[in-house]
């Protein structure tokens, strides 16, 4: 019997017995979070998603290089559809993976950082506001979301009321002290046009670093989100909850602010 036999076995008994675990190796951690979804977690605490429905299949982001394996193999272990790849922005962590696949998704916004990731062999198409992707059950919608990167995007699946946001709106916190540069202004619209999905009927907000977090963001985290941009926006970020935050990527005094359940790290020498 060999491997991909084994495991898929071993994927069909945890299903049929209801574990929601369906995979690990030292490298990630596959599990079923709802219907026909799954998160992948590595070794690095970056996040994968895949969703499946009736007729295709999709990938959102493919992780760091060297810190998943065969992904396009492991792909096919929980689906024989054929599997869309999109990437919700061009960082390592997110993209650095793609030379498992022959075509990928990307905004064109974002492809001033391509050279900052492993060179792709494949066929990349670009991503627009708008755009669709039909899965035979599932409908899922991109929409561009500045901020993090010129081209972050999100994936919004209506129908179950989730969205997969990538670094858009972070884990808990957002980096926006990277180049290239978009203003914290830029940023507070994206936030608002999320917190007016979130009115509208999504729910849930599955991020780009689901360890850190173990579940879906909600709503208060975007208002949280919003108002945090808002203020830093207009120089009132707010007072006594401002620190230098320590990293190694970006300007040399960083900082972090935090309102409520959401913080920003941005760089107080280029907000707008």
């Amino acid at each position: 019997m060999n491997l991909k036999t084994i495991i898929s076995t071993i994927l069909f008994f945890c299903t049929t017995l209801g574990f929601a675990q369906v995979f690990q190796n030292e490298e990630l951690t596959i599990t079923k979070l709802e219907k026909d979804m799954w998160v992948f977690e590595t070794s690095d605490n970056t996040t994968l998603y895949l969703i499946e429905g009736t007729k295709k299949a999709l990938l959102i982001d493919t992780g760091t290089i060297s810190k998943i394996s065969k992904l396009d193999s492991i792909v096919g272990l929980l689906t024989a559809k054929p599997v869309v790849v999109l990437i919700t922005h061009v960082h390592v962590d997110h993209a650095g993976n793609m030379n498992y696949f022959e075509d990928v998704y990307l905004h064109p916004a974002d492809t001033v950082l391509l050279g900052r990731i492993p060179p792709y062999n494949g066929t990349t198409h670009y991503l627009a506001d708008g755009d669709q992707f039909e899965l035979g059950n599932k409908n899922i919608e991109v929409l561009h979301m500045p901020g993090h990167t010129p081209g972050s995007v999100v994936f919004i699946d209506r129908e179950a009321g989730n969205c997969y946001s990538g670094d858009a709106f972070g884990s808990g916190q957002v980096w926006m002290q990277l180049q290239p540069h978009v203003s914290m202004a830029v940023y507070a619209e994206s936030c608002r046009r999320m917190e007016k999905l979130m009115n509208e009927g999504i729910t849930k907000i599955y991020c780009g670093h689901y360890p850190h977090v173990h579940g879906a963001l909600g709503k208060t985290y975007m208002t949280d989100m919003r108002q945090l941009a808002e203020q830093l926006t207009a120089g009132t970020a707010p007072e006594g909850k401002d620190y230098p935050y320590k990293v190694s990527i970006g300007p040399d005094n960083p900082m972090i602010t935090t309102l409520g359940s959401a913080s920003i790290v941005y760089d107080p020498e280029n907000i707008n």
